[in-house]
């Protein structure tokens, strides 16, 4: 080990359910590929169809590099619900859209939506109405796109647009897991992702490297501006959304506020991070490394209990331990996972800064305050973008004749 640095964390990103490398593999059966600018996509079509028949476009989510369709493949056969085989055998086709760089903005990343939605109304053979949509980010994704075609005047030919645990109100990484990313005194993949131009315009709020201030990042501003300036959603398709968390306000009961979530000693010692509480200065995070020399302490005010609440999680603090731990490091685990897309966030309807709306018991509001048609929470709280069952086949079941 370098006698003035800290172990190299390597490629440690956060990731998903659906960006993870799967344990066993599942075989990628046969398929066509498309390249598209800022994107390419793989076309599996449905049983019994030998063109394009019934489109049905599923976007990647957020991470850092290349889209890997072969993990997201395996993603969504690989849980409950085999997705893409049950879409291909009620006649399907399945076209799945990746990015040449999944961090990058999502305006940018729309260009490959664009193209993939006006390939597949080219060469389809029937008048089925597209099906658009995709996984978190995706959704937000396509959702941008499929507004901005309408706003241009451009056939997107789509009859149903769907999101899936995709964050319409924002999302949440622990800004004290934002702030480490930084801390570590060497350039690393984890930073670069929290850095990204997508992580900038996905999260509520945003951990400032350069500052250290903690607060809505400008390029979230300025995409939420683009946003509105093509009518915020699509008006032409069935708008539908699903979300891996919870409908009833409740969300991880073992999270409690100011837990401490994880702790790190020999590397990074004394390293601990909590779960976030109400109030003003409260800390979320105390940092400490050796080489150089340096401690911070990283705290928020007015956030609402965000680590707890109703919504698809992520296992942001066991993959953190688990990176230390294989660089030497001693990890004390308390909280694997933390709330990443709350559920009002994921159905569009409310704003997850007030404690009151990031857990407001959704069955009991009225569902036309949702900028939704229709919509879907999860009868147990979830991994964020997890393929259940019970959401798949909600999503299948409405699917356009």
């Amino acid at each position: 080990m370098s006698t003035t640095t800290e172990p190299n964390v390597g490629s440690f990103t956060l990731g998903s359910a659906l960006t993870a490398e799967p344990a066993g593999k599942i075989e990628v059966p046969e398929h066509r590929e498309w390249e598209l600018p800022n994107g390419f996509a793989w076309v599996f079509l449905g049983e019994g169809n030998r063109e394009l028949t019934r489109p049905v476009i599923l976007a990647d989510g957020f991470n850092l590099g290349r889209s890997k369709l072969d993990v997201l493949y395996q993603g969504l056969e690989g849980g409950e619900l085999r997705f893409i085989s049950e879409l291909r055998r009620r006649g399907r086709d399945v076209i799945l859209l990746g990015f040449e760089e999944r961090s990058a903005s999502i305006l940018a990343n729309a260009e490959a939506a664009v193209a993939a939605i006006l390939r597949a109304g080219a060469e389809q053979v029937s008048d089925t109405r597209l099906t658009v949509g995709g996984f978190s980010m995706g959704g937000i994704v396509t959702r941008y796109a499929l507004a901005k075609m309408e706003m241009q005047r451009m056939d997107h030919r789509a009859g149903l647009y769907f999101s899936y645990d995709s964050p319409h109100r924002g999302a949440s990484i622990p800004v004290g897991v934002q702030a480490f990313s930084h801390f570590i005194p060497f350039p690393n993949d984890f930073a670069k992702q929290m850095d990204s131009p997508a992580a900038r315009e996905m999260l509520w709020q945003h951990y400032d490297k350069e500052t250290g201030k903690i607060g809505v990042a400008p390029e979230r501003t300025e995409f939420l501006e683009a946003l509105a300036r093509v009518g915020s959603w699509p008006q032409i398709p069935l708008k539908l959304a699903v979300a891996n968390g919870r409908a009833d306000g409740v969300g991880l009961p073992d999270v409690k506020p100011g837990d401490v979530a994880l702790r790190i000693d020999r590397i990074y010692p004394g390293t601990t991070f909590y779960a976030q509480s109400q109030g003003d200065d409260v800390t979320v995070a105390y940092l400490n490394r050796r080489f150089p020399k340096a401690e911070e302490t990283i705290t928020t005010s007015g956030f609402p209990e965000l680590d707890g609440a109703p919504g698809g999680t992520l296992h942001t603090y066991k993959i953190l331990a688990d990176t230390m731990e294989k660089l030497g490091g001693k990890a004390d685990l308390r909280h694997e996972d933390v709330c990443f897309v709350p559920s009002v966030s994921a159905v569009a309807i409310r704003d997850i800064a007030k404690q009151d709306d990031l857990y407001a018991n959704i069955n009991e509001l009225n569902p036309e305050e949702s900028e939704l048609d229709e919509f879907l929470c999860s009868s147990t709280t979830t991994a964020h973008t997890a393929i259940t069952e019970e959401l798949g086949h909600w999503l299948l079941e409405r699917l356009p004749d």
